[in-house]
Order: structure tokens, then sequence, then C-alpha cells
């Protein structure tokens, strides 16, 4: 299967300028600038295959949206190798464009004052698609977001996620093999994101779309994406697959305890101070969770119900978004 995306050794730095203070720094810095250089993306290397759906995630200021813009040919890269499509996005612009499609979460691609169908139209002829054909896919486009009864407003009368379904039906017009998310639920409420993964995951199977992802709603990754990329602070952490992730540090239970009276986490770690566990506080009063192993698991509830009267268990197995925030807390690059 051919690659939708190559990138190797790509890298992005910016200067950032500082400012001396005082009426003399101010002086100064009309004749000299303080500058030092920022690598924003720092010699990432990754492929994707087409028709793969890939989570590209990160904290803020990993450099995913700069990744997405170098990608998108938005940024020039400082140094590296980007291919896109089987093209240089920097150096064949015009046909790369035509071959892409780009959701910004806080970007809008829609004339703000004309009616939703009317920037349609436009877009139709900006990347010059039949009407045959503008007709056969966009009517499935429409019907599957739901958006027939939006068309004849103006995108400022709409609501966000309203905005965002015709947003992404604008990104569709040409019916891309490549489509670039970048947040694109941000801010949207459950049912609109529902109808919106439904989507991608049917355009996905009846195209073989391929799709890039980047957003900070871990549940957008899992419902999507088999394949997950990891950045922190310019540089890949983790590339491989949910799974594959869940199995090397997902590993353990999560206890939670409500005590019928007041327990101190002191206590606590003196019952359990030979097992691996850790005691975390709940949100309700007399509420404990215990981080354990599995191994461990049965001795921790063992004890505690010995020792303590107890309202209420619940055992739940770790969550994807906690174990990213445990990575990313420790700072361990895992390969």
């Amino acid at each position: 299967m051919a690659n939708a995306i190559e990138v190797e050794k790509l890298r992005k730095e910016f200067k950032s300028y500082s400012s001396r203070s005082g009426l003399i720094g101010a002086f100064r810095d009309l004749f000299t600038r303080n500058y030092k250089i920022i690598r924003a993306v720092n010699d990432i290397s990754f492929t994707v295959k087409q028709g793969e759906m890939v989570g590209y995630i990160g904290e803020n200021g990993a450099g995913k949206s700069t990744t997405i813009k170098m990608l998108t040919g938005i940024l020039t890269p400082t140094s590296g190798k980007v291919i896109v499509n089987g093209m240089n996005p920097h150096k064949e612009r015009e046909k790369f464009v035509q071959t892409i499609g780009v959701v910004f979460g806080q970007r809008s691609q829609l004339w703000w004052d004309i009616a939703v169908q009317e920037s349609f139209r436009l877009l139709k002829k900006v990347y010059r698609v039949s009407d045959q054909a503008y007709k056969e896919h966009m009517e499935h486009v429409i019907e599957t977001l739901d958006i027939g009864p939006l068309l004849d407003k103006p995108v400022r009368k709409l609501s966000l996620g309203q905005r965002m379904r015709c947003e992404l039906a604008a990104a569709l017009i040409h019916n891309p093999p490549l489509l670039f998310l970048d947040e694109p639920t941000i801010g949207l409420d459950v049912l609109v994101k529902l109808k919106i993964r439904k989507f991608l995951k049917e355009i996905n199977e009846k195209y073989n779309t391929t799709i890039l992802l980047t957003t900070h709603d871990i549940s957008d990754i899992e419902a999507l994406c088999e394949r997950v990329i990891m950045l922190d602070e310019g540089k890949i952490i983790y590339d491989g697959s949910l799974q594959e992730l869940k199995a090397n540090w997902g590993e353990g239970k999560q206890i939670q305890f409500q005590f019928a009276k007041e327990v101190a986490q002191e206590e606590l770690n003196v019952l359990t101070a030979d097992l691996k566990v850790q005691w975390q506080a709940g949100e309700r009063e007399n509420v404990w969770t215990a981080h354990v192993s599995p191994t461990d698991m049965s001795d921790v509830i063992g004890r505690v119900v010995a020792k303590y009267e107890i309202k209420d268990i619940n055992i739940n197995e770790i969550s994807t978004e906690e174990i990213i925030r445990n990575i990313y807390e420790e700072g361990v690059v895992y390969g």
C-alpha cells in the first residue's frame, strides 16, 4: 500500500525576540534585537499509509498544528523532507491543494456573510469540480451530516456545531484522498461529535480517505483511530497502535472505595506499604481511589475491607486519557 504522507527529519524553527527593559533598552532594541531559536518541530519522521486514520496528539505547544501547517504547505520547513500525496506541498502548491481537505476547528473556510450553499458553489469553482461529480458526492455528504436545512442560512447565523458540520462538508467538496482535521470537534456537544465521527468512518470506508486527526478529545481518537503518534516538545515519543499503548502502559486497575467514615491517606499508605499502590483522594467526601497492579488488587481490597467499614466499591480499567496524561507527567520517552 502506498504512503499518503512521508516525513523525514522534519524541523521547524522560529525566532523568538525579547525586549530589553527600560528606555535605554528600548533604544538599543532599535539597532540590535535579542532573540533565541525555538524548535517547534524537532527532526520528526513518520509515514501514513493510504486509507489510514491516525491520531496526532500532544499537549498545547507540542508542535501538532505546526506539523499540520507544514504538511499542508502553509509553513515551509526549516529542514527535512515532506512528501504528501506524492508531491512536495511547497513546490507544487496549486496541484497539491486539489488533493487535500483541511478543517481547522478554530478557523473558517466559509464566507461569513453569505449562505452556506453559496460558499459551496464558490469552492466548487475553485476546485474545478464538475456539476455531476458535485451532485453525486455532495448529496451524500449533505444528507449524512444533516446540513440540508442550513444551506440557505448565512454562516454567521449558525451555531458552532452547525458551522463545524458545514466546514467538514466544505473540505470534502472535491472529495480529496487526504483529510487533515485540526481539533474538528472542539467545543461541540456529544450528539454533534457522534455525528461527525460516524461520517468520518463512512468516508474512510467508502472512499479509502486517509485522515490525520489532531485533538485533545481522546474519545475521538478511541472512536476513529487504530494508530496514534504522540508528540512532546516537538519530538515523537510514541508511534504505534492504540491497543499496544494500552497494553504496555495501561496495565493496572483503579479501585474506588467509598468509606463510611473519614480516613486519612497516611493510614491507607501504611496499610498497603508493601504493595504497588498509589492512593488518590476523590472529589466526593470519604472517597479514595487506589491505583493498583492486577497482582495486588485482591490484597488491597482484602486489607481495606477487613479494617474499614465500606459503603461502596467500584473497579475500573485505567482510561486511555489517564495513560496519556501519566506518560506526559513522567516525561518518559516510549518507543
